[in-house]
């Protein structure tokens, strides 16, 4: 019998999951039966959000993640364990929103899987968006690597749009942080993405993602597999971004962290200053700390036919409001000290330059107030995207 924990968060990474044919349908509808009852706990309340998520409310002890055989034992930790210093800069500031939920103490917000999605996630490539030797996989990403590491947490705002993709295509930004060999690479990203095959519709959610081995046998988007320890009562992943940001005209942006708790070795998400919760050290190999950090845009496309737009669909130019950016980036040393990257120290990936383009300024971009803002642009058009193999 295939182990449950796997086929759950195989579907998710771009792994079929088992088809026994058309005389066995009824057996296959069982076996999403099955899956959807290890992914849905039973609600304590059920919240209808203006955007069309349907929200349950789950015990924060009985949550997927426990299901992990990692984790059976685990404690939460209800916070992190050192103070984050806040950041007084008005270049960090934001006008983003999330449409919030309330759940009772005790319980968190988890966004309902229903049977289509799980048939329509069987339809997306036998691979994964942050694998780059698959066809069809593009990417417009800055990096700093292991001269100047390790890591133990990287950050950035993202601005937030809404690229046209259709189905079997993904369109996303985020900022990540890895460690090891590319075949037991650990990693976990935070953004956001378009993809309808993941989430019914065209419009753009937050995400969050990890493997610890290369997505091999191991990790998932958002908790649809074990893995993800939630704390936060109003936010979710997965949920819809309603803020949208305009070519040429109002943008919306939001500070995006990954981080490393020195007491715990847990890795916590956090958004606009708000923790979502972490990935306990126990799920990875080898976490201790990051020996690469990332930030930038990828997009995923079936073999052969046309590439999604990424970004805002335009290439960087000297204009703010034009390209999708992540603006005062920093990676964080062991002290937790957070520095910006240096030109000399950044590495540049664009694999197709002629479909998306990347532009990293480093110190050289400052606001109208004089702000240094670590500035990052990306994206571009898409098209037809020769399938040139990158690998790092």
């Amino acid at each position: 019998m295939i182990n449950s924990f796997f086929v759950v968060c195989l579907v998710i990474i771009g792994v079929s999951i088992p088809v026994y044919g058309s005389q066995d349908t009824l057996k296959e509808d069982l076996e999403l039966e099955r899956q959807l009852e290890l992914i849905n706990k039973p609600p304590v309340k059920t919240i209808h959000t203006k955007n069309g998520d349907i929200v349950d409310c789950i015990d924060i002890y009985k949550q997927l993640a426990f299901d992990h055989p990692l984790l059976k034992n685990h404690k939460i930790q209800r916070k992190p364990s050192f103070q984050k210093s806040s950041t007084k800069n008005l270049a960090d500031r934001s006008s983003f929103r999330l449409e919030k939920v309330q759940c009772p103490k005790g319980y968190i917000p988890v966004r309902r899987t229903i049977k289509e999605d799980l048939i329509r996630e069987k339809q997306l490539l036998k691979s994964s968006i942050f694998v780059q030797d698959i066809p069809g996989v593009h990417l417009a990403e800055l990096t700093v690597g292991t001269k100047y590491g390790p890591y133990y947490g990287a950050n950035g705002r993202n601005s937030i749009y809404n690229p046209p993709v259709t189905n079997g295509q993904i369109s996303l930004s985020h900022v990540w942080v890895q460690n090891g060999p590319i075949n037991t690479n650990n990693k976990i990203s935070l953004g956001w993405q378009v993809s309808p095959d993941l989430y019914g519709d065209n419009k753009t959610h937050l995400y969050a993602s990890w493997t610890s081995d290369n997505f091999h046998r191991t990790g998932c988007y958002n908790i649809r597999c074990p893995g993800f320890v939630q704390i936060n009562r109003q936010t979710y992943l997965g949920q819809v971004m309603t803020d949208i940001s305009s070519y040429g005209g109002q943008t919306f942006d939001f500070f995006t962290y990954i981080y490393m708790d020195p007491k715990t070795k847990n890795w916590w998400l956090q958004i606009d200053g708000n923790d979502l919760g972490y990935y306990p050290a126990k799920l990875f190999s080898n976490m201790t700390s990051a020996d690469k950090v990332g930030w930038g845009g990828r997009t995923l496309t079936p073999h052969g036919s046309t590439s999604p737009q990424m970004g805002s669909g335009h290439f960087p130019d000297r204009d703010l409001y034009h390209a999708c950016y992540f603006r005062t980036i920093t990676f964080e040393n062991s002290s937790r000290v957070r520095f910006g990257p240096l030109n000399h120290q950044t590495e540049k990936y664009d694999d197709q330059p002629k479909c998306y383009g990347l532009t990293y300024y480093g110190d050289g971009y400052k606001d109208g107030g004089g702000h240094l803002l670590f500035m990052l642009k990306f994206g571009g058009p898409g098209g037809k995207c020769d399938d040139k193999l990158v690998h790092f």
